[in-house]
């Protein structure tokens, strides 16, 4: 009797072990899926825009004045102590970033009314059509479109999965910060090195289109959901408080539980008989309040970051290094990447709760690499490579350990809303970085 009982012990175990890898699994190929296009449209609108300029443009005569803004690369500033565009590389991150933002501004009042499965398609076709409509545009506008329906799909995915890892065990956090870590590093590889290898622009954007049908397949068949999960119908729909479907959304306020153990989270059982009370519009505003403390350090942490990464590092040159203006640029991207994969993939061997402290240092990085800038002290690139990688793994940790702070000191209850509401944060960083970067390039490149 003891032998069956432990043999039923041992297999129970090794099934929740796979499951937890499997989804595990699931949520890196999520993250990395989710985060991919967002990327890639920063890599490849360029080239795209640069296309149709040279399409578009009936005579090479620059204008007077240095009035041409053209995206191309006859549009230097040769007046300038640097190597200008005319036009910052925060424009297209601005078209990539400010529809990401009105989503997650908005959407955690409401988004809860709409099931995940249909979300997960609206991010599916989204994503394909960001691909071709930019593979096959004509004209600037049709490619910025393009970029907003890929900012479409990567903000309200990455809103729905932060929400829906706390139907999972906490582990798939990690896996999530790792997959869309490594979704910068393969995707700014992928599209230099099929373009590289001769594809053009348009063919390699195809060849992408496989990457929504893999974040489709992942959450539709290799994420193991709770039996009770409510795939295709929205939370409480016609259900009594006491058996609720996915009844973990909504718990009353004065519930304040900690996981002290991995293995101590109620069953699913257990949580459905509890009482259910739908969380007010005043209850997500206090929780929002509460939110602040983890959404304005990762915020600063954005700013700083991309504020150094396309208001800075742009013009951070040098023309005798062995590598081209281009080549130096691409590296610093790539590098910083690097950074931003490692430390988001930290998740399973440590934390750090200071996130405010990553923040500051985050800040001096931004004021060091102005002031190199400005008085261009930097010997060679490869200083910048060490600086730019140390700004990677300072990001990639503010990213991860918020949500999962978040995870851990917020009630039950209260989880969904608030892991989708603090996504704000960056996205808010993100896009009030792009908009200080133009004035400073304008600067810059007066000089």
């Amino acid at each position: 009797m003891d032998r069956a009982l432990n043999s039923d012990a041992v297999n129970t175990a090794d099934t929740e072990g796979h499951q937890r890898w499997r989804n595990w699994i699931g949520f890196w190929l999520l993250g990395l899926c989710n985060n991919f296009a967002y990327v890639v449209m920063l890599s490849a609108a360029h080239d795209i825009l640069q296309k149709q300029e040279s399409q578009n443009t009936t005579t090479p005569t620059p204008a007077p004045n240095g009035t041409n803004i053209e995206i191309s690369n006859s549009s230097n500033n040769n007046s300038s102590r640097y190597d200008c565009n005319a036009v910052s590389t925060a424009a297209v991150l601005l078209a990539d970033i400010l529809p990401t933002l009105l989503i997650k501004f908005t959407a955690p009042f409401y988004i809860h009314k709409v099931p995940y499965g249909f979300r997960v398609l609206v991010c599916f076709i989204t994503a394909v059509v960001s691909f071709l409509m930019v593979s096959f545009s004509s004209t600037i506008l049709m490619s910025i479109f393009g970029v907003v329906f890929a900012s479409i799909s990567s903000g309200l995915g990455e809103l729905s999965f932060l929400s829906l890892s706390v139907f999972f065990h906490r582990n798939v956090l990690s896996g999530w910060g790792s997959g869309t870590g490594a979704a910068g590093v393969a995707g700014a590889f992928l599209y230099s090195a099929f373009t590289q290898a001769g594809l053009t622009p348009q063919v390699t954007l195809w060849i992408m289109l496989v990457v929504p049908v893999i974040l489709a397949v992942s959450y539709f068949f290799l994420l193991e959901f709770p039996s009770s999960f409510p795939q295709w119908r929205r939370h409480g729909d016609g259900h009594s408080p006491s058996r609720v479907v996915n009844s973990q959304e909504r718990r009353p306020l004065i519930e304040e539980e900690t996981d002290t153990d991995e293995d101590s989270e109620t069953t699913q059982e257990e949580q459905e008989d509890k009482h259910i009370r739908p969380l007010t519009f005043t209850d997500k505003m206090y929780i929002m309040k509460g939110l602040l403390k983890f959404i304005f350090p990762l915020g600063l942490v954005y700013f700083a970051e991309y504020f150094i990464n396309q208001g800075l590092l742009e013009l951070l040159y040098f023309p005798d290094s062995r590598l081209s203006h281009a080549e130096q640029y691409r590296w610093y991207q790539t590098i910083y990447q690097v950074g931003v994969f490692a430390s988001r993939t930290s998740l399973v061997c440590f934390k750090i709760r200071k996130i405010f402290l990553m923040s500051l240092l985050q800040c001096l990085n931004a004021v060091l690499l102005g002031f190199a800038v400005y008085y261009q002290f930097l010997p060679n690139p490869w200083v910048v490579f060490v600086i730019v990688l140390y700004e990677g793994l300072l990001g990639g940790a503010a990213y991860v350990n918020t949500f999962f702070f978040i995870r851990e000191e917020t009630a039950k209850r209260e989880r969904e809303f608030a892991m989708a509401a603090a996504s704000v944060g960056d996205s808010l960083g993100i896009a009030l970085s792009a908009a200080a970067a133009f004035p400073v390039h304008h600067y810059f490149c007066s000089l």
